[in-house]
């Protein structure tokens, strides 16, 4: 056995006497933040466990606010006047408003949630309070139905077997961003869009009032692992294409068309390395000004619109290959008429000297 090894197996006795499993002895109560140590390791009865006991005791007796702005049913409350008619103007789902009881300002406000059949509850100030997730509710919340989202499996299932699009997103946390992306994707008929469950944004007030509805026409999976989700798509087919603004490809010679999984970064970070390994290829925007970049949602807008214009290009091919093979059956058949003409001249013509051949008196 070494010197140093210990016989009690998780003990370690190199260097010196090591840790006492007991109380250290002292001649006198040392002093910790000016409150007197007991023997057993905690504060004798006046110290930070007394104030912290009775920090708790008076917290139990303030109103809780709500974390996260999570409804106890599973839906977001959305607080604010602003916020309130925002989320009716651009037709979000709604549960339920919470309406302050006491508050007459509020009418505007609640003809237009009566008008849209939406239920209403007038509570008292307090209860609002409580609800609240910042303290600036103004008198009415109203809690948002939760988004259905989509499976990885039902965009694959939209996408069908030839051209198709996919719009990744990895880890955009503005849902201003987001909605914008989910609008330019549903406009240029992508077959959904993918995002991640954890640190990025998710379908909101915010997303629903930038993407002018489109959340509710195209497909919005949440995954919990983007490498995975990217595997799983190219197992269908996909070409997956990064946009980054350190790629030495532009965007006009990136193979941008057919089925393909466009990813677009995050904010401030850009595609993280995990995911930026995976893809097929990674192409940039070209640009002559002296601006770094564009904005995430801008720049998605450009890729996914360049994926439609190839898809136009290849459709227009195959229809011109398709026009051109009906003009030459075409001409096959004009040239069968002509032949048909001509049997049918030179049968006119055989007929005609036949007539005139039973016209000869043969007696002669």
């Amino acid at each position: 056995m070494a010197k140093n090894q210990s016989q009690r197996p998780g003990r370690d006795v190199r260097g010196g006497k090591g840790k006492s499993s007991g109380p250290r002895s002292s001649k006198g109560a040392k002093q910790r933040d000016g409150h007197p140590q007991s023997g057993k390791g905690g504060y004798q009865r006046g110290g930070r466990r007394d104030e912290r006991r009775d920090a708790a005791a008076r917290d139990t007796r303030r109103p809780q606010r709500r974390q996260g702005g999570q409804g106890s049913s599973g839906g977001s409350w959305i607080e604010g006047r602003r916020a309130v008619v925002e989320a009716l103007e651009v037709g979000m789902p709604l549960r339920k408003a919470l309406v302050a009881d006491s508050d007459g300002t509020l009418a505007d406000i609640v003809r237009q949630l009566d008008e849209a059949g939406i239920p209403i509850e007038r509570v008292p100030k307090f209860k609002l309070d409580s609800i609240s997730s910042h303290g600036a509710h103004q008198g009415v919340i109203v809690q948002a139905a939760p988004f259905h989202y989509a499976e990885l499996e039902d965009v694959i299932a939209r996408a069908g077997e030839g051209d198709a699009l996919v719009v990744l997103l990895d880890h955009v946390t503005d849902q201003g961003n987001l909605g914008a992306i989910v609008r330019s994707a549903e406009v240029v008929g992508a077959a959904g869009v993918i995002i991640a469950k954890a640190r990025a944004a998710g379908v909101g007030v915010g997303a629903f009032k930038t993407s002018a509805g489109a959340v509710l026409h195209v497909p919005i999976a949440q995954v919990s692992n983007l490498a995975a989700a990217i595997e799983t798509l190219k197992e269908h087919g996909f070409w997956v294409g990064g946009s980054t603004e350190h790629a030495h490809d532009d965007v006009w010679s990136a193979p941008m068309g057919g089925r393909l999984c466009l990813v677009m970064g995050s904010e401030g970070d850009g595609i993280s390395r995990l995911v930026r390994e995976r893809c097929d290829f990674e192409c940039r925007l070209p640009q002559r000004g002296r601006v770094e970049s564009l904005n995430v949602a801008q720049a998605a807008t450009v890729m996914c619109y360049e994926w439609l214009r190839r898809s136009m290009l290849a459709e227009g091919g195959a229809a011109a290959d398709a026009g051109a093979s009906v003009e030459a059956g075409s001409a096959a058949v004009a040239d069968d008429d002509w032949a048909s003409a001509s049997e049918v001249e030179a049968s006119d013509s055989f007929m005609v000297d036949a007539a005139a051949s039973r016209d000869i008196d043969w007696d002669l």
